[in-house]
């Protein structure tokens, strides 16, 4: 898949002017092997267990999906601004931290050949999804402290306090 070039001079309109040459050409270098270059090694760092990072995965926090009234524990990804999870950024009001829930895509598939049983448009949605194609999910593939190829829906958003004790939910 090539990308076309007026792509890339639009996509200058909106990048930071202190860039150099060489750091502009590594991003475009990197957005012209999108999304065959997504990998762990790209994708994952190593968590600070003292800072809730946007994008951190942590394990067994409350999840509710509204009018269900069950509540059950699940891995999610933090979707709060880092610098909205400082607990020394001060306010004048409480903070929530926004979270979804981790999905296995093999579960995800699974559900789907039981309910939708046309595996041509299953197989099309699952490409779709690994190349980030489909707004309202973001793929998660398999590495770092993330076990298996795995997604996050970006409507179904929960929160809570961020005096919860967040910092030992971290995935281990």
């Amino acid at each position: 898949m090539t990308t076309p070039p007026e792509l890339f001079e639009e996509i200058k309109l909106y990048l930071p002017k202190y860039l150099s040459p060489t750091a502009e050409e590594n991003l475009f270098e990197a957005l012209r092997e999108y999304p065959e270059n997504i990998d762990s090694s790209k994708l994952y760092s190593n968590m600070d267990k003292e800072i809730i990072y946007q994008g951190d995965g942590l394990k067994n926090l409350l999840f509710i999906k509204l009018p269900e009234e069950s509540i059950r524990m699940v891995n999610s990804m933090i979707v709060t601004n880092t610098c909205d999870n400082n607990m020394s950024n001060p306010r004048l009001f409480k903070t929530c931290v926004c979270y979804t829930p981790i999905i296995s895509l093999k579960k995800y598939i699974s559900v789907l050949n039981t309910e939708i049983k046309d595996l041509k448009r299953i197989a099309q949605h699952v490409s779709n999804l690994k190349k980030q194609k489909i707004t309202q999910i973001f793929f998660l593939p398999e590495g770092g402290n993330i076990k298996e190829d795995s997604f996050v829906f970006l409507d179904r958003i929960v929160s809570c306090d961020v005096n919860y004790p967040l910092a030992e939910a971290h995935l281990a």
